[in-house]
């Protein structure tokens, strides 16, 4: 036997050929074989093992190890890699050996088989000695590959695979003597490189090197490393690259995310996104920032419009509309940015979606140059909608315009103040001819629908009806006046017959008409009333508007008026001069209106009438008469009133409608309950009403105590804080 192992060392050395013939393999299988096969005490077995192992031991102390420990660097992995396959041949050839001893007395007695007793005599001998020398050579190398050097893959992959191997199915001895110091060499390496690169370079050029790192240590992996190290050895290099300086690198003076995103650099945002969507709580340090930056924004963008607007105090009606203009327009353009990122750099994430809803609800309902957002978006919408408007936009510029201001409102809480704002412009646009296009009208309503539910829109819808119809009536009422009365001098006539519950209220009077304005009301009531026997019509004259014919020395002049106006100046057909108690007895106008009507006329761009004195206030003891020497060059102008605040008015109804909601809201809730605590009441008529407005929780307890006085709830007697419901 000592003579097939020395014959098996030579072949290892090259020196006896390349194998065993068949005559000297059988020879050394039948001696052993006879040795074990024995009877006691001739039986050999257990000598024959310590012997297999004795033998592995000393060719690896005598021959191999010496060997090992004259090399160094890439030398010493080249001598373990010969060295391996040198030993997995002398193992394989002594395992055939001592085949039989293998099969019955190791697996008897429960001993180590001999191929993984070798394993383990080289791993105990060499990897015992060697394993820190080792690791610390390959990490030396891959260092090196990692500065841009080149390296010997191949050999470093041999060198792994048989820490591998010798593991024996277990990753144990790959982990504990070679993963851990790497994964910590890693630490190491990319900790020096970051504390240079956060000095040298941009946030945009850090973040284009840490990927690249990443991106290298995956095909690391592939080429030579084993993959189950590859999450630990992304963890490692994410780790120090972007996790420990995660602050550092978005908040990076002169190139951090916020500049980043003011600049619209979206293919570094993008790999932002990449880099930080890998660690634990990343992107939610991402989303804050997008949220901090948006508002800065918007709040940047109210300082800009308010700024301007005080700015031009004298102009201040004129400057402050096309300051809102410009908020809405702007907040539009912010909004549309920041999304597109969403869409573009942050796949949708939904923390970015809610950063940006969160950043809008911020500023987009705070007041903009002493007006709502409400107020501003419905202006915005009257802008686009009406005839004459500065947007001048296509069809389809129109339709992307009104999405993206639906999507503003979204944002705003005071969504019922929008909707009564929204609804007085529609009105004026709708009974004054000046919608441009009834498509987008009924669009933008469809998308209201789409986004708030039909009782947002019901009223708005009930109006464009009413329009349609009257305009079907109108046809009908011509041919009705077709011929016409002899008594009724000519005048062409139009009415607009509106549903009192779709329209907001406007303001009216029994003003005094001429006779000429009498004749016509009579025709059209007779005309309504054979259609409509069952319905009162209630005539809105402030609404209305006349074209008359003003005969000035010069040449006649056509002047669009209201009828109020109208009526007044009519007045000037009987009588030269007139006082104002003159004025005011004789139409049964209350004073507001009549200061409000003399002005237009005689203070204004147009001075129609003549005053005495002629200063610019309306007083009880002016006069007036037809001004017969006005010209004008243009041979039809518009006369208009001086324009009165709504706002109050409109805020007043959306008050009173809010408490009507909260009524219906708490006893709708009451009713399905029966009985509830306060908090509990409070909270859910919150969340029932946010939909539309955001209701004060001090008005709720109010509109609770108001029930309770009129008997739709009652206090627990029993229980504090409770209320029942009174069926």
């Amino acid at each position: 036997m000592d003579a097939g192992v020395a014959r098996l060392k030579r072949i290892l050395h090259g020196v006896d050929g390349v194998s065993f013939s068949s005559q000297e393999y059988i020879h050394l299988y039948t001696t052993i074989f006879n040795m074990c096969t024995q009877k006691p005490p001739h039986d050999y077995s257990k000598q024959l093992y310590e012997r297999y192992k004795k033998t592995l031991e000393d060719y690896i102390k005598s021959t191999v190890l010496p060997s090992m420990k004259e090399k160094h660097g890439e030398f010493l992995l080249r001598e373990l890699v010969q060295r391996w396959k040198n030993h997995k041949v002398m193992v394989r050839w002594l395992s055939r050996f001592f085949h039989y001893l293998d099969r019955y007395y190791v697996s008897r007695k429960l001993l180590l088989p001999l191929k993984e007793l070798g394993t383990t005599c080289f791993h105990d001998l060499i990897f015992s000695e060697l394993k820190t020398t080792l690791a610390a050579i390959i990490i030396d190398m891959v260092d090196h590959e990692r500065d841009g050097q080149r390296i010997d893959r191949a050999l470093v992959k041999d060198v792994l695979d048989i820490y591998v191997e010798i593991g024996r199915g277990s990753m144990t001895v790959y982990e504990q003597d070679f993963e851990e110091a790497f994964c910590k060499g890693t630490a190491d390496y990319y900790s020096k490189k970051a504390q240079t690169w956060m000095l040298e370079d941009s946030c945009a050029e850090y973040m284009f090197k840490a990927e690249e790192c990443l991106q290298k240590e995956k095909e690391r992996v592939a080429h030579y490393l084993h993959s189950t190290t590859e999450p630990k050895l992304l963890l490692e290099t994410l780790s120090e690259l972007i996790s420990k300086r995660a602050e550092q690198i978005l908040n990076k003076e002169n190139s951090g995310c916020r500049v980043l995103l003011l600049d619209g650099k979206t293919e570094d945002l993008s790999r932002m996104y990449r880099l930080f969507s890998k660690m634990d709580g990343g992107l939610s340090q991402v989303s804050q920032i997008f949220k901090e930056h948006i508002n800065e924004e918007g709040m940047s963008l109210i300082k800009h419009v308010t700024d301007a607007a005080n700015s031009r105090k004298t102009e201040r009606k004129e400057v402050a509309g096309s300051q809102e203009q410009d908020f809405v327009r702007k907040a539009i353009e912010l909004h549309q940015k920041h999304l597109t990122y969403i869409t573009n750099c942050f796949q949708n994430q939904t923390a970015f979606h809610k950063a940006l809803k969160e950043a809008f609800e911020l500023f987009c309902n705070k007041d903009v140059a002493g007006c709502s957002s409400a107020e501003s978006l419905a202006a915005f919408c009257d802008n686009i909608l009406r005839k004459g408007g500065s947007e001048k936009l296509s069809d389809e510029a129109v339709e992307e315009t009104l999405d993206k201001v639906v999507n503003i409102l979204t944002y705003i809480s005071d969504k019922d103040l929008f909707v009564e704002f929204h609804r007085k412009k529609l009105g004026k646009r709708l009974l004054f001819d000046r919608s441009a296009n009834n498509d987008h009208e009924l669009s933008l309503l469809s998308k209201l629908k789409q986004y708030f539910g039909g009782q947002f829109t019901s009223k708005m819808e009930g109006m464009l009806t009413d329009i349609a119809t009257a305009r079907e009536r109108q046809t009908k009422f011509e041919a009705y006046m077709d011929p016409w009365p002899e008594s009724c001098p000519r005048v062409d006539l139009s009415v607009t017959v509106l549903t009192t519950g779709f329209w907001p209220s406007y303001k009216t009077f029994n003003i005094n008409l001429p006779t000429e304005m009498i004749k016509c009301v009579e025709l059209y009531k007779n005309f309504y009333n054979e259609n409509q026997k069952h319905r009162k019509l209630n005539w809105i004259y402030s609404m209305g508007s006349c074209n008359i014919i003003a005969r000035f020395e010069a040449r006649p002049v056509e002047l669009i008026v209201t009828t109020y106006q109208a009526a007044l100046l009519l007045l000037f057909n009987e009588a030269d001069r007139l006082s104002y108690s003159d004025i005011v007895t004789q139409l049964n106008l209350p004073d507001d209106d009549a200061v409000r009507l003399l002005h237009s006329l005689s203070c204004a761009k147009y001075k129609i009438l003549d005053k005495e004195p002629s200063n610019r206030t309306i007083s009880p003891s002016d006069m007036f008469q037809f001004n017969d020497k006005f010209t004008d060059k243009m041979r039809r102008i518009k006369v208009p009133l001086p324009p009165t605040d709504e706002k109050k008015k409109v805020i007043e109804d959306v008050n009173k409608d809010r408490r009507f909601s909260i009524d219906a809201s708490i006893v709708r809730i009451m009713k399905s309950r029966k009985v509830m605590s306060h908090q509990q009441l409070v909270t859910e008529c919150v969340e029932q009403l946010s939909r539309m407005f955001k209701p004060d929780i001090k008005i709720i307890k109010r509109r609770i105590e108001d029930l309770i006085s009129r008997e739709y709830l009652e206090r627990d007697l029993e229980t504090a804080n409770t209320y029942r419901y009174l069926a």
